[in-house]
């Protein structure tokens, strides 16, 4: 599934190379300079990754890992740190400082791609192709299809991205204001209430293979999906 990735680079010809080659596996690239230039564009928008060469002018990219990390809006999204350095005790660092992973330079646009997917798999599954199966219901994002009990099911696209989500995050609950920011995007302003209107529509949409009863309100907290339901 492509992803909005957030390159933070300052070497023009590597921005490029490494740009062109996401792009041309389907990533929208958002590109910085420095790590002024990324906070502003994250301030406007969270990307679902962020790739953050370690040398940068001013802020390091070691430094602007450890800001975001520290940040509860940015807590969460993934990163990964592009350096020349490689030995351990910089690997090390890097990680501790909140990467989630640490390519060293140089590298193949297929490696990079490799572990960008790796880490979204890990971090944020809800980016990724994979299909996915709770209790009889499956999901396949890259056919945009969902099936209860092998019977297809009509899902509108909004339902479609909150089933998604909520499926690649079982057993966990999770506020409106989280649901808000991870489905329809932390930029976006929309009541609270929206979601309890997408989450009505998606219970009418399950209800045909009985997969309804597994979209579970938590008095007081929010939502989950569970896969044994009261």
């Amino acid at each position: 599934m492509a992803a909005n990735i957030l390159l933070v680079e300052d070497e023009p010809a590597i921005q490029e190379l490494i740009a062109v080659n996401l792009e041309h596996a389907g990533h929208h690239v958002i590109r910085a300079r420095d790590a002024e230039g990324a906070l502003g564009i994250v301030r406007n928008a969270l990307p679902d990754l962020l790739l953050i060469d370690w040398m940068l002018p001013g802020m390091s990219g070691v430094s602007l890992a450890r800001q975001l990390r520290q940040e509860e809006r940015t807590r969460e999204i993934p990163i990964i740190l592009l350096t020349a350095r490689s030995a351990e005790a910089d690997k090390v660092a890097g990680l501790e400082a909140g990467a989630d992973d640490y390519v060293t330079k140089p590298f193949s646009p297929k490696e990079l791609l490799a572990r960008i997917k790796a880490v979204l798999r890990r971090r944020a599954p809800q980016m990724t192709d994979d299909p996915i199966e709770v209790n009889g219901l499956r999901l396949d994002p890259a056919t945009r299809r969902v099936y209860g009990n092998s019977r297809p099911l009509e899902l509108g696209p909004t339902e479609f991205r909150l089933l998604h989500f909520l499926m690649t995050h079982p057993e966990r609950v999770h506020s409106r204001t989280q649901l808000l920011d991870q489905v329809w995007g932390d930029h976006v302003f929309v009541e609270e209430r929206t979601v309890d209107v997408h989450i009505r529509r998606l219970r009418k949409a399950l209800e045909p293979s009985a997969h309804d009863r597994l979209v579970e309100t938590v008095r007081g907290s929010g939502y989950r999906l569970t896969a044994s339901p009261v």
